[in-house]
């Protein structure tokens, strides 16, 4: 399988990224707003990242969802233009990336975190480019202050079209900690078109592990 040049690939989406605002972190979220400010429409397919099969009507029904690293709540939720809950959601988007968005609620009511992952079930033009939105999100919060940690080709785990990523990396300013995972091999024993091609960020507050 051909894998686009990384350089060239981010140059054509980076001018469609729109990942955060000046004040926001995403649209109209922002790590640290109380769930009372979660905006009332425009959102929907609210759901418990941990077990999607739980569903629920509307964000005030974190609580339903189990607790899990750092005793946060996830709720997955979907861009759509009904009320919340409505399961009728539309395409979520992301730097014309399909991803998948959950909130991370603590115990006080505030949001605690952001996770934005690409979506692996997106059409297999766009799952291709998937590790590429790592660049982006650099490209947004700045390429200096990124340790990362990589991890060697395995048996299991081996490039694809020439490309081997298994990296994770952690950044920290003074607002914020950003962890950012992304991945792109196959396993030689499988279909050459079932690999892992995937880019996850997580914004917490600084100083959350």
């Amino acid at each position: 399988m051909k894998i686009a040049h990384p350089i060239l690939a981010a140059a054509i989406l980076l001018p469609a990224y729109a990942l955060a605002t000046q004040q926001n972190d995403l649209r109209e979220f922002t790590v640290g707003m109380p769930m009372s400010a979660l905006p009332e429409s425009g959102y929907g397919s609210f759901r418990c990242a941990a077990d999607m099969s739980l569903k629920l009507a509307e964000w005030g029904d974190y609580k339903t969802c189990p607790a899990g690293p750092g005793g946060f709540r996830a709720v997955s939720f979907r861009y759509g233009n009904g009320a919340p809950g409505d399961d009728d959601a539309g395409e979520t988007v992301v730097g014309g990336q399909p991803v998948r968005l959950a909130l991370l609620i603590d115990d006080d009511a505030r949001v605690a975190g952001l996770r934005i992952e690409t979506d692996p079930s997106a059409r297999l033009y766009l799952h291709k480019k998937a590790y590429l939105f790592a660049l982006q999100v650099r490209a947004r919060f700045g390429e200096d202050g990124w340790t990362c940690r990589k991890t060697e080709p395995t048996a299991t785990e081996q490039p694809v079209g020439g490309v081997f990523i298994h990296e994770h990396c952690e950044k920290e300013t003074v607002s914020r900690r950003f962890v950012l995972d992304r991945q792109l091999f196959r396993d030689p024993a499988k279909d050459l078109r079932d690999f892992t091609d995937a880019t996850q960020l997580t914004i917490l507050k600084a100083g959350q592990g």
